[in-house]
């Protein structure tokens, strides 16, 4: 009965030992790298890019307005619906076309009948002047009557040239007047989806002023970037650099491109548009030194499955290089900048020993840098002080 007493008390002292054992250990042994602020190099896929903002439009679109003035008699399609080359589209009131059409060919009959005229006395001038011609080899007529017939086969002549003229032109008229008539009835010029209705039934148009806008038809596919890359990054840009982008819409979707065109001009605000390009400061921007130049860069990606819509807000993400299971490190272990492509950082060992070592380091993303030489996988950097106090 004893013996199980005697065990739990042994138990009892070897438990309150343990405490005292831990902290003579502690003083004894000097303490690792625990104590300091440390980051690991690790293996993983890093990339370079340059990131920007962007909007989505059609690649290809058109316009369709008005060519003939009147008023709006019926629109075939609406928003959303697919057309075909060729489809009727919009029928204007063809009532003022139809008016003068007609006045035209009325004009046109009555000139040539009036040429039909011209050519009988023509005919008649003629007759009279062969006449004058034959009395005068006889001595029976006066020249002066001579010259009179022959003054008038040549008056008529004139006469009807100008009549023909006149007809020409009127026929010329004509044509541009059945060509009026042919645009109060709009057709599709390409097949598309009608993405826009700016005109209503019952609205007058005024062609002979502007162009009036009524729809617009777009090829939904492919659709086009327009991505707005500011002064600071645009030379890291260049044609035919790969790039992706994601949509607020797409989650974690990413939608891969090339780079197609850089416009090598910056949009013009409209308020320095309108001024001819005067000194005006764009409403809203920065002037001086401190306006933000935005440069456009271009880039289409296949739309098949209809998934973007045009004046989607992209993030654009183009691609300046990459590098597949490669050592990367913290950028905020490293001693030079970024930019630097030789470091120093400074490793800790397991005991707590800080080592200054001078790396090689590749493309960098802005949160990690790619480790080519240094540095092996596991070691620990030094991020915080060196004396471990963290303040």
């Amino acid at each position: 009965m004893k013996r199980p007493r005697q065990t739990r008390r042994a138990l009892l002292v070897t438990l309150c030992l343990i405490p005292v054992v831990a902290l003579a250990a502690w003083q004894i042994i000097p303490p690792g790298r625990d104590k300091f602020a440390t980051v690991l190099v690790s293996r993983g896929d890093i990339e370079s890019s340059v990131t920007a903002l962007g909007t989505l439009q059609p690649r290809r679109y058109v316009d369709v307005g008005a060519q003939a003035s009147g008023q709006i008699h019926k629109i075939h399609v609406e928003a959303g619906d697919v057309v075909k080359e060729g489809q009727l589209l919009v029928e204007i009131d063809p009532s003022t076309q139809k008016a003068k059409l007609d006045a035209g060919r009325f004009s046109i009959e009555n000139l040539k009948a009036q040429l039909q005229e011209q050519q009988a006395l023509h005919d008649l001038a003629q007759q009279k002047y062969r006449r004058q011609q034959t009395l005068a080899s006889g001595g029976a007529t006066r020249e002066e009557d001579v010259q009179t017939a022959q003054a008038e086969v040549r008056a008529t002549k004139a006469r009807i040239e100008m009549f023909q003229a006149q007809i020409r032109q009127a026929q010329a008229s004509l044509r541009s007047d059945e060509a009026e008539l042919g645009y109060t009835r709009i057709y599709a010029p390409m097949s598309g989806t009608v993405v826009a209705v700016d005109a209503r039934e019952g609205q007058t148009l005024n062609a002979q002023q502007q162009t009036p806008l009524i729809l617009r038809i777009a090829k939904l596919s492919p659709m086009t970037v327009w991505a707005e890359v500011s002064e600071a990054d645009i030379g890291h840009v260049k044609p035919g650099m790969n790039a992706y982008f994601t949509t607020l819409s797409g989650g974690a979707r990413r939608w891969n491109s090339t780079v197609r065109q850089i416009l090598p001009v910056p949009p013009k605000p409209l308020d320095q548009t309108s001024q001819g390009g005067g000194s005006g400061s764009p409403s809203g921007s920065k002037s001086g030194s401190g306006r933000v130049v935005l440069y456009t860069v271009l880039l289409d990606v296949d739309n098949s499955d209809n998934t973007l819509m045009a004046e989607m807000t992209t993030q654009v993400f183009f691609v300046a290089g990459e590098a597949k299971n490669v050592l990367t490190a913290p950028v905020s272990a490293l001693q030079n900048g970024a930019k630097a492509s030789i470091q120093n950082v400074r490793v800790v060992a397991q005991n707590g020993q800080i080592q200054q070592r001078e790396i090689s380091t590749g493309i960098s993303d802005r949160l990690r840098v790619q480790i080519l030489d240094g540095l092996n996988e596991g070691d620990h950097l030094l991020i915080g002080p060196a004396d471990g106090s963290g303040g």
